[in-house]
């Protein structure tokens, strides 16, 4: 089972950590699955970028990175080096501490 702190970079929204969240699903099922916003305009298919977050901690606890998924990333507003998609992201088997950021999706609106 994993704890996932959820911080996001929009002023007003307050740090959000989750335990016992199992493997076999998405960080965008599990932030969906908890009342957390995350965009995703494409339905989790990796066809768009706006469920876009910032893995700050566990990559290693999550599948890897795809050339597809990597494509989609360069076209997120502000990419970095712990860019991910929340629904390429999905938990392997085994436990841990990720650490999530999402990028203020205020700015995304309309896009």
């Amino acid at each position: 089972m994993y704890t996932i702190k959820f911080t996001f970079e929009q002023k007003g929204l307050e740090p959000i950590t989750l335990e016992q969240v199992a493997p076999d699903q998405s960080i965008l099922e599990v932030a969906l699955d908890n009342n957390i916003e995350l965009h995703h305009n494409c339905g989790m298919v990796c066809a768009c970028s706006t469920c876009h977050i910032y893995l700050q901690h566990g990559e290693e606890y999550v599948a890897e990175l795809t050339d597809r998924e990597e494509d989609f990333i360069d076209r997120a507003r502000n990419p970095r080096i712990s860019s991910r998609l929340g629904c390429q992201c999905v938990l392997v088997n085994g436990s841990g501490t990720l650490e999530v950021c999402i990028p203020d999706q205020s700015l995304i609106h309309g896009e």
